[in-house]
């Protein structure tokens, strides 16, 4: 968010050259205008651009958001579905079908945000049009709507020691300052080796891994730590995360949740609470 005083931002203030949308000279004039416009607009707001939901976000986002959620302005396709977008993804097509929306008081959870959990917004989604007319983005605006008397809190599961193998360092970031804002303690490394190696030297309850890595499948480290556990401890349980459904998993002979990317953070939680209830079981 911008203080008074302060000079306007310009997309073209910020490196783009790693993201999904390239160098801001060789956008679209309407991807430059609604950019500009969102970096510049003290209200939490996102842009999506494009049908493989490429995310633009700004600080006001950002602040709202958490570090998990990456620097700002984005520009990169999630890992997981940014919290407006997956509440009102009813909403969201109504928008790229050609039709303003507003979405009101849908519930909005951001790990570690520093926000109450179960908040309620206002969500805004305008359609971005090119010259010739097509919805080319949406951009999400956020506006606090009007609190409820919050519901009693269930009891929580307790901190569990997650081990989350992800070769894209971004990606294996945000899931561990996740889990991290979740309550649990969590270890990244990028590859198999480096995971195989933690696992012989830690107990871990959860080895949390993407299903495509290099030199080894996630697949095949999950049978390593499911029947080759380190001495004296119990094998961890395993949450594959993929982006190509469940279809590498038919074969898998252990027991497994798995989450399809992008996910979203109650299914997260899930997954978490899931394999916590195993891990309590057992103890």
């Amino acid at each position: 968010m911008h203080a008074s005083g302060k000079s306007a931002i310009s997309s073209s203030a910020f490196d783009w050259s790693a993201s999904p949308l390239g160098e801001p000279d060789r956008w679209p004039a309407t991807l430059r205008l609604a950019a500009d416009l969102l970096l510049n607009t003290p209200l939490p707001m996102l842009l999506v651009w494009g049908r493989g939901t490429t995310v633009v976000f700004n600080a006001a986002y950002a602040a709202l958001a958490g570090p998990a959620y990456g620097r700002v302005p984005g520009g990169n396709v999630p890992p997981v579905m940014p919290p407006p977008l997956a509440a009102a993804g009813d909403a969201l097509q109504q928008a790229w079908d050609g039709e303003p929306v507003l979405a009101a008081g849908r519930t909005l959870a951001f790990a570690g945000g520093g926000i109450p959990a179960g908040a309620l917004f206002d969500l805004y989604f305008t359609p971005v049009r090119g010259d010739d007319g097509a919805v080319q983005g949406i951009v999400c605006t956020l506006a606090a709507a009007e609190q409820p008397l919050a519901p009693p809190q269930e009891e929580t599961s307790g901190p569990l020691r997650i081990l989350v193998v992800e070769d894209n360092v971004d990606s294996q970031y945000l899931v561990c300052e996740m889990l991290r804002a979740f309550g649990h303690e969590a270890d990244g490394v990028g590859h198999p080796n480096d995971a195989l190696a933690l696992l012989a030297q830690h107990t871990y309850d959860v080895l949390f891994t993407d299903v495509s890595l290099p030199g080894m499948s996630g697949v095949d480290l999950a049978r390593k730590a499911v029947t080759e556990p380190r001495a004296g401890s119990p094998a961890p349980e395993v949450i594959f995360a993929s982006g190509y459904g469940d279809t590498l998993l038919r074969h898998v002979e252990f027991p497994y949740v798995s989450l399809q990317k992008p996910y979203e953070l109650d299914q997260l939680q899930g997954a978490l609470d899931k394999v916590a209830r195993q891990v309590s079981a057992r103890a």
